[in-house]
């Protein structure tokens, strides 16, 4: 049996980052990856583009985005900062760029320039890397693990850590054995749940606005006629419901509550103006069209794509004259650019998910070097962890730090 100083068992952003910078520091290093190549997950992130970090400096502000927990990130946020990250990328030759809310992507290539960028950081680093490898079992001996049962044999080493990521995106490989495994050798797990997902709405129009992409919009989430949450910026329709930037960041809010009972959401399509001056806008619009059907009104207030959805859920006939539209008819067109409701059917699953939610218990976790306070001799990274936050590159940026984190933390 080949012995290591330390064993990876994962090749996601977390477990190449702890592999290559054990090894760096010389130390003996396996890297196990199920997967027939490293990074499988980073190839789908941001639509293909990998969306590699945010560009927030400011380690508290972006540990904030965390929520109430998300100061315990700071540790390996210090050791492995947002410019530690760009820097990691640009000196090995890819450049990166910053977007609308700080999101950094390569400059000129796409994830799959992210992911050859870490296959070359895993070789030049001096990992051995063992591909389509899955791991069958850890096994244990004094309350420490001794060994990897696989299926290309068993590896031992001195220190262990587990990088297997979290439930999303089954397709890549995750299927949730790290947290078997955490949990069998006395880790609490935090119950996963999908995180970042689209939502699905019980209308089934939303197939005709699939090609619209919604910017600058307000998107609340209602129950009982209370507000439990609101974000703004960009959405969009999917064929069975709801996506975007806004709706992944609130679909945590939205699988709450849904435990809770029924949820609407309220889409206010013009929110840089309130709702009397939007009311005298639509006025104008109709009195510059006195003599022209219901329809010519529109288009002044809306892309060509929501016209004829518009003008049927408003219960306006087409042809009608601008002028015979009523005071109630237009309350009710009003409501559709200012409170448009959507009821929410449920949030999409794991094979829609961008992360997981939950995981191994942060009070299992030496945050301050990733190891575990069960075993002995095992670390933690990445979406193992009970850490999530929102899009933005935010999570990947979690990986990286934890995973180096992990990596210098077994090799000093």
């Amino acid at each position: 049996m080949k012995h290591f100083d330390l064993i990876v068992v994962g090749g996601g952003p977390a477990g190449i980052f702890a592999a290559g910078f054990a090894a760096q520091m010389g130390k003996k290093v396996l890297l196990l990856e199920k997967n027939r190549r490293c990074g499988a997950k980073v190839l789908i992130t941001g639509k293909g583009r990998c969306n590699v970090t945010n560009s927030e400096e400011d380690p508290r502000r972006f540990c904030d985005k965390f929520g109430r927990r998300g100061k315990s990130l700071l540790t390996a946020l210090y050791a492995f900062s947002v410019q530690d990250t760009i820097d990691f990328f640009e000196q090995r030759g890819l450049a990166l760029k910053s977007e609308r809310g700080g999101r950094v992507f390569p400059d000129q290539g796409n994830a799959a320039d992210v992911q050859k960028v870490l296959d070359r950081f895993i070789s030049e680093s001096g990992v051995v890397l063992q591909t389509q490898c899955e791991v069958k079992e850890l096994l244990f001996q004094d309350d420490k693990i001794s060994e990897v049962n696989t299926s290309q044999g068993s590896f031992s080493a001195d220190n262990f850590v587990v990088a297997t990521g979290g439930l999303s995106y089954p397709e890549t490989g995750c299927t949730g054995d790290g947290y078997d495994w955490a949990s069998q050798s006395g880790h609490k797990i935090v119950a996963p749940e999908p995180a970042l997902v689209p939502v699905k709405l019980v209308e089934d129009w939303t197939t005709e606005l699939i090609r619209f992409n919604m910017k600058n919009v307000r998107i609340s989430l209602m129950q009982a006629g209370k507000k439990l949450d609101e974000r703004f910026g960009e959405a969009f329709f999917t064929r069975h419901g709801i996506g975007g930037p806004i709706i992944l960041d609130m679909s945590a809010a939205i699988r709450d509550a849904l435990k809770k009972g029924a949820v609407q959401l309220q889409l206010d399509l013009k929110p840089a103006v309130d709702e009397d001056l939007f009311d005298k806008r639509l006025q104008r619009e109709l009195a510059a069209q006195s003599n022209k059907n219901f329809s010519n009104a529109l288009g002044g207030l809306l892309p060509k794509d929501m016209i004829p959805l518009f003008i049927r859920l408003s219960g306006i006939p087409e042809f009608q004259k601008c002028h015979s539209v009523t005071k109630n008819e237009r309350k009710n067109l009003l409501n559709l650019f200012k409170r448009m409701e959507l009821q929410v059917s449920e949030i999409t699953g794991f094979e829609k998910a961008i992360i997981t939610s939950g995981g191994v218990a942060l009070n299992d976790i030496d945050m301050r070097t990733m190891r575990s306070k069960k075993v002995e001799n095992l670390s933690f990274a990445g979406e193992m962890i009970d850490l999530d936050g929102p899009t933005g590159g935010y999570n990947l940026q979690l990986c990286w730090s934890t995973g180096y984190l992990a990596g210098i933390s077994l090799a000093t």
